[in-house]
């Protein structure tokens, strides 16, 4: 039985003279979540923003896309989700991942470790925090983190703990997820640090499957169904046209990608509505992508899609 289709936003910040209007806005439109991503720049801190948004919500899941494991310590992301979850009533999705932008680590003056070494970091990171919302108290040592004997991150009662979502494009990252997530969002790989042409291609249809069985493959080695797990799909253009050739033909030539792949890359949403519900059914069916994120900052792109397409799809 596949999950049921979800959508979802990111923005990096929202308008900041109505930003409570806006996020209200997006609620209303039927979308499931807002998440902001977790760079330095001028973005929004996403921590701060999402308790906001969360308080004058009801219904809107809220969730960075995703924390970079290096930027703060596993027992304060432990601490700030739990805290987040209980005061939005169980609506915090916890995104968790090892940190990719190079320009960040260099900006903030933090080492940039090799990917092995952040993926090793990340795993260790949701041990302490998974242990910290389901124990009295927590003691672990590993390469990266020594913890003594602390305390639970708060009690959450009946708001159970926050769903782990981790992203990721490459294999071991990716069976990682299997082992820990609830969520997983299927990325192309970005080991040069930073999104180039060839970035897109890693999400071609036969890498995307691929993928997926990596996240599979992970869970069922470590005695999860992976059935359980919910496929994730971050979209970086939505363009709604009945002749998106031209478009698709464009992305193609940057890419390295045909007019046919790019049609059919979780990355891409184009041609008429009809034929973007019909590829994301399809796609749900080949792959189990059934969250499927969408950019912000267009209104009227988020209004056409969610009466085009998130109206029609969600909870199907």
């Amino acid at each position: 039985m596949p999950h049921p289709f979800r959508f979802g936003v990111q923005v990096g910040s929202l308008p900041a003279d109505r930003w409570q209007e806006s996020a209200r806005h997006i609620e209303a439109l039927g979308y499931s979540s807002i998440f902001l991503p977790d760079h330095f720049g001028k973005q929004w801190d996403p921590t701060t923003a999402l308790a906001g948004i969360a308080a004058v919500t009801e219904r809107l899941r809220v969730g960075a896309l995703v924390y970079d494991v290096d930027y703060r310590h596993p027992v304060v992301f432990a601490k700030q989700a739990a805290t987040l979850h209980l005061m939005s009533g169980g609506r915090h999705e916890f995104g968790l991942g090892a940190g990719w932008m190079e320009s960040d680590y260099i900006e903030a003056g933090i080492p940039y470790d090799p990917p092995g070494v952040r993926i090793s970091r990340l795993e260790e990171a949701l041990r302490i925090i998974t242990s910290m919302w389901d124990n009295e108290h927590t003691d672990f040592e590993g390469d990266h983190y020594r913890i003594r004997r602390i305390a639970r991150a708060t009690e959450m009662e009946g708001a159970g703990r926050p769903k782990i979502l981790i992203g990721g494009g490459g294999k071991r990252l990716l069976t990682l997820a299997g082992r820990y997530a609830d969520i997983v969002g299927i990325n192309p790989k970005m080991v040069e640090g930073r999104i180039t042409a060839e970035t897109p291609a890693d999400s071609r249809p036969e890498q995307v499957r691929k993928k997926v069985a990596w996240v599979r493959a992970g869970a069922e080695a470590s005695g999860r169904d992976p059935e359980a797990i919910e496929l994730n799909s971050l979209t970086f253009v939505v363009a709604i046209t009945d002749d998106p050739e031209p478009l698709r033909a464009a992305i193609g030539r940057n890419s390295g990608m045909s007019a046919d792949e790019v049609a059919d890359c979780p990355l891409f949403l184009t041609g008429s509505a009809s034929e973007i519900r019909d590829r994301l059914e399809k796609r749900r069916e080949d792959t189990g992508i059934s969250y499927i994120v969408i950019q912000g900052g267009d209104e009227a792109v988020l209004e056409s899609f969610a009466k085009e397409v998130v109206g029609p799809l969600s909870g199907r």
